[in-house]
């Protein structure tokens, strides 16, 4: 499970999906993946989800696939079956985060306060999804409240608010992992079939990263 936050750091961008159709799950994770994207996380938020996650899992070579919106203890054995790596969570639930340790799956929970970073230190996890990281004071917000652990090697993934123009900067910050990135194949544009579209997103944050 350590592989899981080295490949994070390495990758440094995961698309955030939703998926309506499983008929789109390949074209979209091909889509990213030639644009330099390899990360994808699958919100469970549509009956669509699981099934997008086995096409990708048993399509898509070369592709890191975890499974969002994991809220659950039941919906860990669902992701683990379907073939995600990883898992992660808006918010912090401690049975969703014991299912997946008794699983073997890695799993990433939501924070967005002191006292739920210190819940998920105790639950033995150093790497957590910071959100909504765009309404809650971004980096600033986060520095500040993380400082009191840091020399505990926590780092974070922040989602919302994370756009082409300050994703660089935020991933310099040390305390950043890797970014969650919604804006790289939204429903509408995946519902419209304009993979092209996803691509070239997803190329254009690739070059701004290695820029």
């Amino acid at each position: 499970m350590a592989n899981i936050r080295k490949i994070i750091e390495e990758k440094k961008i995961i698309a955030v999906l939703t998926i309506d159709n499983a008929k789109d799950a390949v074209p979209v994770a091909n889509a990213l993946k030639a644009g330099g994207v390899t990360a994808i996380e699958l919100t469970l938020r549509t009956p669509a989800a699981l099934e997008a996650i086995r096409r990708i899992r048993g399509e898509v070579e070369g592709v890191t696939v975890a499974a969002g919106t994991v809220l659950k203890p039941e919906q860990v054995k669902q992701v683990v079956e379907a073939g995600a790596d990883f898992a992660v969570s808006p918010g912090i639930n401690p049975r969703v985060v014991k299912a997946a340790q008794d699983a073997g799956l890695f799993f990433g929970p939501g924070i967005m306060t002191p006292s739920e970073i210190e819940m998920a230190l105790e639950l033995d996890c150093t790497l957590l999804k910071f959100f909504p990281a765009g309404t809650t004071g971004g980096l600033k917000h986060l520095n500040a409240m993380a400082a009191p652990y840091k020399h505990l090697g926590v780092k974070f993934i922040p989602l919302g608010g994370i756009t082409c123009a300050n994703v660089k900067e935020i991933l310099s910050d040390k305390l950043i992992a890797g970014v969650g990135g919604s804006w790289l194949a939204k429903p509408d544009v995946i519902n419209s079939g304009n993979f092209a579209e996803i691509e070239r997103l997803a190329r254009e944050v690739t070059e701004v990263i290695k820029g």
